[in-house]
């Protein structure tokens, strides 16, 4: 696995070709592997931006972590949300390979077509994730040395927000002590799972006042939430995660099945059906690991992209070890990093918080509530400003999002998304990309 594999366009045509498939973008790839651990290993795909305006040294790199943890950033980032091609292997027109050069890695190891070879090699908290990506971000800013000089920026969605915290101090400490060369930017932390507890609490008054609970409901879910807060308070996150996937039972049966992703969908009756007969993890591995490996998203990385990329191990499937990268952090994933966004503010690191208007699982209200708890000195000077109304890209004089920045720290509503931003909203997604990137 040490050598680097680039794809020429040629070779991927060759590939789509044999699979009677539209041909992509013209663009300029890397890919490899890099061993974190022993026993660990991580897969990164690189997209040179491709821009006609710009070369992709005089333009960013963003690194996408998705989320899970399980979600592989390589598949789901890149086919369903910002890559250059969508599922069909068709041009996305909102890619923001347009803008920067679009680093993807499937962490953690055991993501994706990341993977580990024996039990003990998952991680187990976030600590574990950051060292990890440490290793990696050292091996790729090394090896690409034209990419130490360019702004380099940590965006994410979901867990993934929890991991980028994490990964971002201890990048900061790294350039700091000279061990990592890179112009790091910013991070940027996309319907995040900050502050867990903020989240579970906040879905009951969330739902109640989208009329989608009734008072019964209301208090069943908050009644269910009280129990995870008692959890949390008794610093019993093992505890805390059975009871967090206790309270979406209790949501999914108040509301007839709503959608954690997005309010305005709701779940199958076949998928509510199943609910009572499945444990604890294989519950999550439903609501929120499968999500992101589609039937038709799984066999395009098992099939033709896993034959262009050409360095997959024979026993490795994409997504694979998702189920087990998940139950090894099950004991992390109820901590909040609430003081790991301090410290990133309090050292200067510029921070961007994005949150979809229609998402549950991280409601916007829990997002407000932890940005709140801050002990960041500019604080109460971003509390004072009336956020700016940004213009739908796509339907001029229509608002799509609100935003606020004050010295290092900017939030941004984005209205009509659920919790897969570019998805949902593709134009304001790389609207905010292009704001995000460009303020510096």
């Amino acid at each position: 696995m040490g050598r680097v594999a680039a794809s020429s366009l040629v070779f991927l045509l060759a590939i789509i070709v044999d699979k009677g498939l539209p041909s992509p973008l013209a663009g300029k790839e890397a890919w490899n592997y890099v061993e974190v651990r022993d026993g660990a290993h991580m897969f990164w795909w690189l997209y040179y931006a491709d821009s006609q305006s710009a070369g992709y040294k005089d333009l960013p790199l963003v690194m996408w972590l998705q989320g899970g943890p399980g979600g592989s950033g390589s598949g789901f980032g890149n086919f369903d949300e910002i890559g250059p091609l969508n599922k069909d292997l068709e041009p996305r027109k909102t890619s923001w390979v347009q803008a920067a050069s679009v680093l993807f890695v499937d962490n953690p190891v055991g993501t994706g077509f990341s993977y580990t070879d024996r039990p003990d090699a998952y991680a187990t908290n976030v600590a574990t994730v950051a060292s990890d990506m440490l290793v990696l971000l050292k091996h790729f800013f090394t090896e690409r040395a034209e990419f130490q000089g360019v702004p380099f920026y940590i965006f994410s969605e979901s867990y993934g927000g929890k991991m980028a915290a994490a990964i971002s101090l201890e990048l900061t400490k790294a350039i700091a002590q000279g061990t990592v060369k890179c112009n790091f930017a910013g991070v940027a932390l996309g319907d995040s799972w900050i502050s867990p507890l903020d989240s579970v609490m906040t879905w009951g008054p969330y739902l109640y006042t989208t009329s989608l609970l009734d008072d019964y409901g209301l208090a069943e879910v908050s009644s269910a939430a009280e129990a995870v807060k008692k959890a949390v308070e008794q610093q019993q996150f093992v505890k805390a995660t059975e009871l967090w996937s206790v309270v979406e039972t209790v949501v999914e049966q108040n509301t007839n099945g709503v959608n954690f992703y997005n309010i305005l969908t709701q779940e199958p009756d076949d998928k509510l059906a199943s609910i009572a007969g499945e444990d604890f993890i294989s519950l999550q591995t439903r609501r929120h690991i499968r999500p992101l490996h589609s039937q038709s998203l799984s066999e395009l990385m098992n099939g033709p992209i896993r034959k262009k990329l050409g360095i997959i191990p024979q026993n490795v499937t994409w997504g694979g070890q998702a189920e087990e990268v998940f139950s090894n952090m099950a004991g992390d994933f109820m901590r909040p990093v609430v003081d790991i966004v301090d410290q990133l503010l309090t050292a200067g690191v510029n921070v961007t918080v994005y949150n979809g208007q229609l998402d549950l699982i991280v409601d916007t209200m829990g997002q407000e509530l932890w940005v709140k708890q801050l002990k960041w000195d500019g604080l109460s000077g971003f509390n004072k400003l009336r956020w700016t109304a940004l213009d739908d890209p796509t339907s001029p004089g229509v608002t799509g999002a609100f935003y606020k920045t004050y010295k290092n720290f900017s939030f941004y509503w984005i209205l009509k998304a659920g919790h897969m931003i570019p998805s949902d909203q593709g134009p304001m997604a790389l609207q905010m990309l292009k704001m995000i990137i460009q303020q510096d």
